[in-house]
């Protein structure tokens, strides 16, 4: 069993690199568009004040320099060109990368066959739709495609042959079955979400609970060994290049700073009445979300099914996500107005927009990536820094944009979306405990935390979603811990 074991480790090494990859392009892309921006925009730091920490700084400022419409024209340009990159590559290249990859992975290991699944074709075209969809703006994020990714390299590695580039190589023959063929797979999954999550178990459990059907302790241990490689190779290639850059030594390791707890909190009885609320809300909230998703998913197939040219219907696809990425900037572009106050995010990217403190809480939240904006609502200590205005606005859009995302002709996951929708009506409860018994300073009172229901309300809109229950519940230790 010795090469059994060594394909597993090759696969989760290489599904660690694919995921630090795809991270580093990501975040990459989201720097170019802003210092893109950036040219059009001088930010005017006198006569203004500062809130919101040192971490996420908020400066409100009475005066203004710099073109800003150009600055908003270029920001959505740029956002417009990822997008229709991104929707084009699986519409026009790879109709199979379209538009997580997670539900033909589960349908593939339980029994179902599905044409040009695990080509390479369909893995170049997920990558990069997946790349450019996170990067423009959408509401998405990258976990349901990095799970197919990983599934492709499971596949690709263990099998060592492909039809489309006519490789055939004569080495690890006898794998080259339905059966080994199925497990390498799902190791490749389970991998997948053991880079995106830093959890290994989680990885193992995500596999065990939703994907595969077909299971015994030897593939157990097995996947378990493959997501292990994963994580350690992303941490590894991940600190490495934090050290090099940022410190300008190679392999210098940086200590992980993880969101919201580095030391464990003491509990009160009474947080487990709004928690236990929580968990209701999510339940609710996400059996909407789906019933809302499967119901717009199958408007989506009847109208497209009806326009009879294979052309235009592929066109058409591509003009939907244009016009949701263009929705999801209509909360940014109406702060635009007569007056002269603006905000600014001092994270790496500028923004700069007329707005009030509600409108400009509103906007950052809206405006920033997902894994940014979860950070900045984990937030600990920051009781009073987004209003009930703010985060419902943003709750609101966040709520109906991700539903309609998802589905749509881009290769895109949930996890984001879900772990950001539930993190901010969770905030919104911990608000209403803050305005029922104050901010609380005392050991025995800092459970009333807007930042510590903000992680429980998201594991509980993951969970209403996704049906998970164990492995979603180590994958939110993993993250917050």
């Amino acid at each position: 069993e010795w090469d059994r074991w060594l394909l597993m480790g090759l696969i989760g090494t290489a599904v660690g690199m694919l995921g630090f990859l795809m991270h580093q392009i990501i975040d990459s892309l989201i720097k170019l568009k802003w210092d893109l921006v950036e040219n059009y925009l001088q930010v005017s730091k006198r006569n203004g004040t500062w809130s919101m920490g040192a971490d996420v700084v908020i400066y409100l400022s009475t005066g203004q320099d710099g073109n800003i419409h150009m600055t908003w024209l270029c920001a959505l340009g740029s956002g417009l060109a990822m997008v229709v990159l991104s929707s084009g590559s699986v519409l026009f290249f790879c109709p199979a990368g379209s538009p997580s990859g997670l539900p033909e992975i589960i349908g593939y290991l339980n029994g179902t066959s599905i044409q040009h699944l695990f080509n390479i074709k369909t893995f170049l075209g997920t990558f990069i739709s997946c790349v450019l969809a996170v990067a423009s703006g959408l509401f998405c994020g990258p976990e349901g495609p990095m799970i197919h990714l990983g599934a492709l390299l499971g596949c690709g590695l263990s099998q060592l042959q492909s039809d489309t580039l006519g490789v055939h190589l004569p080495i690890f023959t006898r794998f080259r079955n339905s059966a080994d063929k199925r497990s390498f797979i799902t190791a490749g999954a389970g991998a997948g979400i053991a880079s995106v999550f830093r959890a290994p178990i989680g990885g193992l459990l995500f596999t065990l609970e939703e994907v595969s059907s077909f299971w015994d302790i030897r593939l157990a241990w097995q996947t378990f060994f493959c997501c292990l490689m994963a994580t350690f190779t992303t941490d590894l290639l991940s600190s490495s290049l934090y050290g090099f850059v940022y410190r300008g030594h190679f392999g210098f390791f940086e200590a992980e700073k993880r969101i919201i707890f580095w030391n464990l909190l003491d509990m009160n009885v009474l947080a487990f009445v709004p928690t236990i609320l929580l968990g209701m809300l999510g339940g609710l909230l996400g059996a909407l979300f789906v019933s809302l998703n499967i119901k717009l998913n199958k408007l989506r197939m009847q109208f497209f099914n009806s326009i009879p040219k294979l052309s235009l219907r592929k066109t058409s696809k591509l003009l939907e996500t244009v016009l949701i990425l263009v929705i999801s900037c209509v909360p940014l572009v109406a702060s635009l107005g007569s007056g002269r106050n603006f905000l600014a995010l001092e994270v790496g990217c500028i923004f700069s927009f007329p707005c009030s403190s509600e409108q400009g809480s509103a906007a950052a939240l809206l405006v920033e990536n997902g894994k940014r904006g979860i950070t900045y609502l984990f937030k600990r200590g920051t009781h009073e820094e987004f209003g009930y205005t703010s985060l419902c606005t943003a709750l609101a859009f966040y709520f109906i944009l991700s539903c309609w995302t998802a589905g749509s002709a881009v290769a895109s996951g949930l996890v984001i979306p879900m772990l950001y929708t539930g993190a901010l009506y969770g905030r919104i409860i911990g608000l209403i405990l803050v305005s029922i018994f104050g901010v609380q300073t005392n050991k025995y009172g800092a459970w009333i935390d807007p930042g510590l229901f903000a992680a429980i309300g998201a594991a509980s809109f993951f969970s209403g979603v996704s049906r998970l229950t164990i492995s979603l519940t180590v994958i939110m230790v993993s993250m917050l811990s």
